[in-house]
């Protein structure tokens, strides 16, 4: 396995792969690993012969006021997840080989990005679909893989890839999840113990929606957690992600103290 740094030796190398007829599997990641993380690249290990794994905690994505500074980064402990799984090359740029100067790109997809976590989050997925097609270019990889959980953004990366015509598949993948049904997030390890257990509430709630898709029932008994506060909990379209009483997708946003997690479920 190799670390690569930098822009032209990743594109470098990624060229004489394609060159042998290797394939790609990329797996975009900020880093502080996860199982849920490597089940995506065992996915991608299964249907590529080559495997690239990006860490890069990506600045033009965090709003003023949110944990950028404190977002959890372990590179050693992420290295070491990486060798155990069989990735090929992390490719691991600096901020400034990223952003060498002010970005004037802008690249929005406002039907799919003004709503859910695009309401709070302002410029969010400005700099979810910057990064990502940065890194496409660079890595030009044949299929690129996404958790189910930030289900918003894998929708707007498919419609970006549709209509930029990457030549990229966009595979989505199943939530991973803890055994209490916690999916599994970066952002757990900011929750004590006390809020990790008022966090289970929230995948409590996803099983209940089998059962009932009203929203005010379920938001009722979200909020009977006294820790959690509700941002949003919608019964969506999974194509448009427009809020519809026939939808097929039920997301939430919610508070555990003062960490952010989101979930959802397909019905």
């Amino acid at each position: 396995m190799k670390t690569i740094k930098t822009i032209p030796e990743m594109r470098e190398i990624s060229s004489a792969w394609k060159k042998k007829g290797e394939t790609i599997g990329f797996v975009p990641t900020m880093g502080c690993l996860h199982p849920g993380h490597m089940s995506l690249v065992e996915r991608a290990k299964n249907e590529n012969s080559k495997v690239v794994l990006s860490i890069f905690v990506n600045p033009a994505q965090f709003a003023p006021g949110e944990d950028f500074e404190r977002y959890p980064r372990d590179f050693e402990r992420d290295e070491k997840f990486c060798k155990k799984k069989g990735v090929d090359i992390i490719f691991y740029p600096s901020a400034g080989e990223m952003y060498p100067a002010k970005n004037s790109t802008v690249i929005s997809l406002p039907r799919l990005a003004n709503k859910l976590c695009g309401k709070t989050r302002a410029g969010h997925f400005k700099g979810v679909t910057l990064v990502v097609t940065k890194l496409f270019n660079i890595i030009s990889p044949q299929k690129a893989y996404f958790g189910q959980k930030d289900y918003q953004q894998y929708r707007i990366i498919q419609t970006l890839t549709d209509d930029l015509n990457f030549p990229t598949e966009i595979v989505l993948c199943p939530i991973v999840r803890e055994e209490s049904g916690l999916a599994l997030s970066s952002r757990n390890i900011y929750l004590n113990k006390r809020e990790k257990k008022a966090a289970e509430r929230i995948y409590a709630t996803l099983m209940k929606a089998k059962e009932t898709t009203n929203m005010r029932e379920l938001e009722e008994f979200l909020k009977e957690e006294e820790l959690i506060t509700v941002e949003y909990l919608k019964l969506v379209d999974s194509y448009t992600l427009h809020t519809n009483a026939k939808g097929s997708l039920v997301v939430i946003a919610a508070y555990v103290g003062k960490t952010r997690l989101i979930d959802n479920i397909l019905l």
